[in-house]
């Protein structure tokens, strides 16, 4: 058995449908005709964003509007007058067409891989798939078409990119697998949308497995068994069949309230990258967005974004709301991205580093435009702020002097905004989680960063391999630490939300339950199967089951006791 990320799930059986990477490799030359190799270039950039837009336009048919988008934000990104331009100045310095492509889109490639979000990776492999499908066409080498895959084809390739998915014809493809990718990259968006079971970051894969291979794949737990023996076949047809009625079945979750089997109603938002998202947020009926990131609004551009483009950017978000809670957190950002413009200097260690609401303090500049951009759009809609990485109560007072002076400043300009804005603190620190009782005292609300809380209470690289097995929200650490804080909220007043992986974790809700979280977090996709998770528990059986794992030692253990007594229960 390999194993890998379950990034859609689902059960595929079938055969394998192997992709093999082009060869891309070129001789770099010097060139004498400036104007022959810029026209080469713009060439190929028109061609590639000609092809581009015509697989975003079958996506959009095939898959969804939001998907494609996915396919368009290529076209933007060749198209933006800086990275074009940098370019075509290498060109001018003499460098071939190639060469000065794959230069600067690395440059970019590097940025957005440094960072420690799954968001920001996937920009590199937005950058990757650019630089590929340009370097393609001007070596002249045809493009990979997987549109002639057979029925119960199991697609395996190094990175399955966006302008691939165009070719899956979805009655033929039963699964996927890659190399490389994770829950929240471009693969694993675009399988789910077209709910094709995934199996993503499975090593060596590419070797590993052969052409027309038998093989099954898991794309819940992330598991890939080549070969399979007929009682393997026999059993996984079985679950599949389960998995497809199941899915059916949420349905009837569509328009609900969010509640626990014995009547507890708690809120069920979900996690955004951008304001588009927010659409699709409620397209999956969600009752608000716990998690706005904002990093995209300077990760993409040559210069700080100003006050104006931010309010556009946070605007459109509440108002796609239309009165719904809108958590958006100010720029958590630091020595792990390389951002030239902000000056930031490289660490050896940013996660412990000057990032976050640090830089943000230090960086009025950067900082004010911000806030002044978010209490301005809190005139559209219920738009509160959220500070990420806090460790000290002195790191929310300064936040919200500055806020007060930023209400100043606009009541003298005569701009409308929410007198009453909310004003929350992310727990994702040990920290935080040790002040818990400090900080509910100067915070409107409380929202858990499961990720980082967990990075952070285990003292585990989330990218380190050979300590990975110690990061897990199992562990007894993180849940006293969640337990505390939801605890310290609840004597203060303070609703106390989770905007981490966990709070879409099955196993883990009835802990969530029994300790009083109030609102759940979740990618969009995940809405209905959470709000299904939530119904089946009532507090007292949740209560039961707490008591029994918050006693026990060890990760293996609690892990074992969930699993045990949630397959009991939801039987």
């Amino acid at each position: 058995m390999l194993k890998g990320i379950g990034a859609s799930p689902g059960i595929g059986i079938g055969r394998v449908f192997l992709i093999r990477e082009h060869n891309l490799s070129y001789t770099p030359r010097q060139i004498e005709d400036v104007q022959a190799e810029l026209g080469r270039l713009r060439e190929a950039i028109e061609g590639f964003c000609t092809a581009a837009r015509a697989k975003a336009d079958k996506i959009e048919q095939n898959v969804g509007e939001k998907e494609a988008e996915i396919l368009r934000g290529h076209v933007l990104m060749i198209q933006d007058p800086y990275m074009a331009g940098e370019i075509e100045k290498l060109i001018e310095g003499g460098q071939c067409a190639e060469s000065a492509l794959e230069a600067i889109c690395d440059m970019f490639i590097n940025v957005f891989s440094s960072a420690e979000d799954d968001l920001t990776n996937q920009r590199a492999a937005d950058v990757r798939d650019v630089k590929e499908g340009i370097l393609r066409i001007l070596l002249g080498l045809e493009e990979t078409d997987i549109s002639d895959a057979p029925p119960n084809t199991v697609l395996v390739v190094k990175e399955l990119t966006p302008s691939m998915t165009a070719g899956i014809r979805k009655e033929n493809v039963v699964g996927i697998i890659t190399e490389m990718g994770s829950k929240t990259s471009h693969s694993a968006i675009l399988a789910r949308a077209l709910e094709i079971p995934a199996v993503l970051s499975v090593e060596n894969a590419v070797q590993v497995l052969a052409d027309k291979q038998a093989v099954i794949i898991d794309g819940a737990v992330g598991s890939v068994i080549p070969d399979p023996e007929l009682e393997q076949v026999t059993e996984y047809t079985r679950l599949r069949d389960e998995f497809i009625k199941e899915r059916k079945a949420l349905g009837r979750f569509i328009g609900r309230d969010t509640k626990t089997a014995d009547g507890r109603r708690v809120e069920l938002v979900a996690n955004i990258g951008n304001p588009e998202d927010a659409q699709k947020a409620l397209d999956c009926d969600a009752e608000g967005v716990g998690l706005f990131r904002t990093e995209f609004l300077f990760m993409d551009k040559a210069s700080l974004p100003s006050e104006e483009e931010q309010l556009e950017a946070y605007k459109k978000a509440a108002l796609i709301m239309k009165g719904r809670p809108v958590i958006i957190r100010t720029l958590d950002i630091g020595g792990d991205k390389e951002i030239p413009y902000l000056g930031l200097q490289k660490e050896e260690n940013p996660f412990l580093g000057f990032r976050a609401v640090r830089f943000c303090l230090k960086r009025p500049d950067v900082y004010k435009p911000q806030l002044r951009a978010l209490l301005r759009a809190s005139a559209f809609g219920d738009v509160r702020i959220m500070i990420p990485l806090v460790t000290c109560v002195e790191e929310v007072t300064e936040v919200k002097a500055l806020i007060k002076e930023c209400m100043e400043e606009l009541d003298s300009e005569q701009k409308k905004y929410d007198p009453g804005i909310k004003i929350g603190v992310m727990m994702e620190t040990s920290a935080s989680a040790a002040i818990a009782d400090l900080l509910a005292k100067e915070a409107d609300f409380f929202s858990i960063g499961t990720n980082d809380l967990t990075q952070y209470t285990m003292c585990v690289d989330r990218g380190n391999a050979s300590v990975s097995y110690l990061y897990s929200h199992y562990n007894p650490a993180v849940l006293r630490s969640i337990k505390r804080i939801i605890e310290c909220g609840k004597q203060e007043g303070v609703p106390v939300g989770m905007c981490g992986e966990a709070a879409a974790d099955a196993l883990l809700i009835p802990l969530l339950i029994s300790f009083g979280l109030d609102e759940y977090s979740v990618s969009p996709t995940a809405v209905l199967s959470t709000r299904k998770a939530i119904s089946l528990w009532s507090k007292k059986d949740a209560d039961a089951l707490a008591q029994r794992v918050m006693e026990l030692k060890t990760e293996k253990e609690v892990l074992a006791c969930l699993r045990a007594v949630s397959y009991t229960h939801l039987r």
